[in-house]
């Protein structure tokens, strides 16, 4: 009552945060009219004094006003879209590091060109994060327009780009692009060799397009680049063929709530019966019981046109958030090969990971981070948690005149799909518009096969379909339009009553004509003329159908507006708000209802008792539907149930996560100190404040001297390591121990000369420096100055990095997938994980110092002559080897043809002595060569590296006479 009051009196957080922009948005207004009357080319030259400002020291904030103000007449005349009063404050909360929840319609993709403008105007770069290619191209292109009207520069990041477009991209003022290539873009630098060879700067300021989608579902799986392993495929085809015969809820129980599958004890028998090993669970054994545990999972919990696809022989993802196929991405730890042999194609051999890092640990990389949504206000908490971003929910343009009804619920599936086919009916012969969303593939092709045998035309949105996906939704708002859609969440696409005008033009029309870059003379004027034609014929056809969809527009709007049927409710109420979003924009007429069966994966797991003992109250019989607040609050609460369970989950992943990520961020640090070294370019990274999570930006330049350091510092740990090994300050000495270590391993002799402790370490880190130092004046200088053994140095401590690297995260899996069982003997498994993944961070650590110092010191500086003698010896070795070999071929060839003639004389003999048969003369046996013929140019035998010619050969032309 309390709050209430106090609501009442001051407002809401949120009506407060509102209430301090209105001034700033004031201030924007007065200066439309300056920014009206300056002319085209006014606007570049303008960004560009006022990047000086800001390099001057001018504060972004002090610009705002100004910078927005220009930004909208831009938008004005280039796109002839002038921005709303709102999207001027969702801009601003943009800028501020905070998520703007803008409904849909409210024009998202334009208020994002507002804070993208001014923060680009610092010259580090500005990220404007998409859901998908198609959304990141379209508008680079689309608002790009606004921006290169400005004066910026703009990029646009998409699968299958070269380094040096990526690099031309990431330059930019402001680089449009999918969540994913961020990521794998900052994953893949830190793989390189070069640092001029990065294609990503600093991670300075991102705008997150459908922040909820990419931060929150996206964030479940993380960002792995992985190479192949050696695991053979077989073991999966052969666990697959005996999962048929296991029996649910005898064999095993799967828990749909936990997406778990488990052998029963009786499963566990019958699975060793058929696979003939003795004990399943045996030591030796582990890796059959892993392969069985995921072919269970891959057959009780994974489902073919719902949580994948097969096309073209290849399973593939669906995301369950969005409906769209996800090329490239594969379940981890042996699931998507379970899924393979399940539908008997071809499977991929494992991989194993080179570079991961979750969604969550990279953009909070940023320094400032925003994002905007229709839906976030319902994740507040885990964006406050997880990336310390609040929401902000921003007034729509024009009031909210949508009718959201109660859900209806039926006992059956087969019940509920008959009524809505009956509800499309029934709205469909008035002409209204309608949309139906599904929760899968399966579902949406179901629904439509009822409505082909009603005679109802309709669309169908799902994976198997998504080239289409623009058209299809730019039309699903025409008279009578009737399109089924798996999910609606990030379709980039506003459905506007009436139809798209622009979309049926560049439908007929296609793309305009490229212009050819560089061209002149003849070909330019073509191109000209090709594109007057083209923007003549788009301008009829848009007042042609601009004047046909007007009237239509008209009639639905009458009609009711655009309908949104929910077939089904989603375990996350976001899902659900995007559906209905849809319809209502701007102010449209529309209502919306959800349709649902106690048979739905949601009642049927999360809220059968509770919507159980509602109809026991209410009387429901059979046929007959239910609907009640009631209901709608209990599947409402349901809802908030599963939210949780997954927030948890993530939360879960995370801070496992955040070890790995501490130890990734030591790791790529330590690589780019290396690349720097001597480099000439500036380092920059970010200090961030543990308390307040505030960035402090550090920029430093390091030289060949910093390199130099490294490796004192590498060979520091390794003498510390020695000496605790061969001379601990309690405990017998091993000095004869320490001499051998040191000679075996780095290749230089060493004896102690007494003294405690610390004398020994520093007469064994005095040898060490002092045969370093010999190999850096062996080695000299290049032919810049730089001492050879400085880059020799850089290239061994990359490898040895990488190489160490690669293998701490295989071991850090193996930890990650038993610390469960920790549990069981009362350990926190999340502590344990911490504290050995520490323990084991340190020994790579160790690792890459002993391995580089080693390298170094055992380096063998040899002169060309050296090579050339080394080389003529190897020749001459192969080749008396290759001597012996073929003298060893002519021995047993001549033994053979001896073996042969004894056995002719035998055949032949004379028949006195007992063996009868013609006699003949006896064959003159071949000449047989003891050994093969040398060239004269070939390397002497005798292995001195001369021609045969100059060294035995004169011998034998004596000894032959030749």
């Amino acid at each position: 009552m309390f709050d209430f009051v106090v609501r009442k009196l001051v407002g809401t957080k949120n009506q407060r945060e509102l209430k301090k922009l209105d001034p700033v948005v004031a201030r924007i207004n007065e200066l439309e009219t300056r920014m009206k009357a300056l002319k085209d080319e006014d606007f570049a030259r303008q960004s560009v004094e006022w990047k000086q400002q800001v390099a001057n020291g001018r504060k972004l904030d002090d610009l705002l006003p100004e910078a927005f103000a220009a930004c909208r007449e831009a938008g004005r005349r280039v796109l002839g879209q002038r921005h709303f009063d709102v999207q001027l404050i969702g801009g601003m909360v943009l800028h501020s590091g905070r998520i703007a929840e803008m409904r849909t319609g409210e024009g998202k993709t334009l208020t994002a060109t507002l804070p993208s403008y001014l923060n680009a105007l610092e010259g580090r770069g500005v990220h404007v994060v998409t859901v998908n290619d198609y959304l990141a191209r379209r508008d680079s292109e689309w608002m790009g327009r606004v921006h290169r009207f400005l004066g910026l520069s703009v990029g646009c990041v998409l699968h299958g780009l070269t380094d040096a477009q990526r690099q031309d991209a990431y330059r930019s003022d402001i680089t449009y692009g999918q969540n994913n290539e961020f990521g794998f873009d900052y994953l893949r630098d830190n793989m390189k060799f070069r640092l001029s060879q990065y294609v990503q700067r600093e991670l300075n300021f991102a705008i997150v397009d459908e922040v909820d989608s990419i931060l929150i579902d996206e964030a479940r799986t993380p960002l792995i680049i992985s190479g192949p392993s050696d695991e053979a495929t077989d073991l999966y085809y052969k666990v697959d063929k005996i999962i048929p015969f296991l029996v649910a809820d005898t064999d095993f129980v799967v828990d749909e709530k936990a997406r778990s599958a488990m052998l029963t004890d009786e499963g566990v028998e019958k699975v060793e019966h058929k696979l003939a090993i003795p004990n399943l669970y045996d030591p030796s054994e582990i890796e059959t019981l892993h392969h069985v545990e995921q072919a269970l999972r891959a057959h009780a919990l994974y489902r073919r046109d719902k949580e994948y696809v097969v096309q073209n022989g290849e399973v593939l993802i669906v995301d369950e958030f969005t409906g769209r196929i996800m090329p490239g991405r594969r379940w981890s730890d042996g699931l998507h090969q379970a899924i393979e042999a399940k539908e008997g194609v071809k499977i991929e051999a494992e991989n194993q990971t080179l570079a991961t890092i979750s969604f969550q640990n990279y953009f909070r990389m940023y320094t400032k981070l925003s994002g905007m949504t229709g839906t976030a206000d319902t994740e507040a908490p885990e964006f406050a948690s997880t990336y310390n971003l609040d929401v902000v929910v921003i007034p729509t343009n024009r009031p909210m005149v949508r009718k959201d009804r109660d859900d209806i619920v039926y006992k059956t599936e087969r019940e509920k799909f008959n009524a809505v086919a009956d509800e499309i009916a029934e709205l469909n012969a008035k002409g209204q518009p309608i949309l139906v969303g599904t929760v899968s593939i399966a579902k949406s092709e179901a629904l439509s096969s009822i409505l082909k045998k009603r005679g109802i035309r309709h669309d169908v949105l799902n994976a198997k379909q998504h080239e289409r996906e623009a058209n299809i939704v730019a039309q699903a708002g025409r008279k009578g339009a009737v399109t089924i859609a798996t999910n609606m969440a990030g379709r980039g696409t506003d459905i506007i009553l009436g139809g798209n005008a622009e979309a049926l033009v560049q439908h007929e029309l296609g793309d305009p004509p490229i212009q050819p870059i560089g061209a002149e003379g003849v070909l330019l004027e073509t191109w000209q003329q090709e594109q007057a034609a083209y923007d003549a014929r788009k301008k009829e056809l848009l007042e042609k159908y601009e004047a046909l969809l007007s009237k239509e527009r008209s009639e639905v709007m009458e009609a009711g507006g655009l309908a949104i049927l929910g077939t089904e409710r989603h375990e996350s109420r976001r899902i659900d708000n995007q559906l209905r979003g849809r319809a209502g924009r701007q102010g449209d007429a529309g209502l919306s209802r959800f349709y649902l069966s106690l048979e739905d994966d949601l009642m049927r797991i999360f809220a059968s008792d509770r919507i159980a003992r509602i109809m026991e109250t209410l009387g429901m019989q059979e046929g007959e539907p239910i609907e009640h607040k009631w209901l709608t609050r209990s599947i409402a609460s349901a809802q908030k149930r599963v939210e949780a369970h997954h927030f948890d989950s993530r939360k879960n992943v995370l801070e496992y996560d955040d070890v790995m990520n501490q130890q990734r961020k030591t790791v790529y640090r330590m690589r780019r100190e290396v690349l720097a070294s001597g480099a000439g370019q500036p380092l920059v990274e970010f200090d961030e404040d543990p308390k307040t999570k505030k960035k402090t930006r550090l920029e430093r330049t390091l030289t060949w001297d910093d390199q130099k350091d490294r490796i004192l510092d590498f060979i520091d740990a390794v003498v510390s390591n020695l000496v605790d090994t061969y001379a601990p300050a309690k405990g017998e000495w091993d000095a004869e121990g320490l001499s051998a270590a040191v000679r075996d391993q780095f290749g230089f002799d060493f004896q102690v000369a007494g003294g405690s402790q610390e004398q020994v370490e520093d007469q064994l880190f005095t040898a060490f420096e002092k045969h370093w130092q010999a190999k850096e004046e062996n080695l000299g200088l290049d032919t810049d100055g730089v001492p050879v053994l400085r880059k020799f140095e850089q290239w061994i401590s990359l490898q040895s990095i990488d190489a160490n690297w690669k293998d701490h995260l295989l071991q850090m899996d193996h930890l990650r997938q038993g610390i469960g069982l920790r549990g069981y003997g009362q350990k926190d498994p999340k502590a344990e994980y911490k504290k050995e993944g520490f323990n084991y961070f340190q020994q790579m650590a160790y690792r890459v110092q002993e391995q580089v110092a080693r390298e170094v010191l055992r380096l063998q500086v040899i002169t060309r002559e050296q090579q050339e003698v080394q080389a003529a010896q190897v020749a001459a070795a192969r080749a008396a080897a290759d001597l012996e070999r073929k003298i060893a071929e002519q021995r047993k060839r001549q033994r053979m043809i001896e073996s042969h003639a004894d056995l002719a004389a035998t055949a032949n003999a004379d028949p006195a002595e007992g063996r009868g048969g013609r006699q003949e003369a006896p064959r003159q046996q071949p000449t047989v060569r003891e050994a093969p013929k040398v060239g004269r140019n070939d390397p002497c035998p005798c292995g001195s590296g001369k021609k045969y010619k100059k060294c035995h050969g004169t011998d034998a032309d004596t000894s032959t006479g030749t």
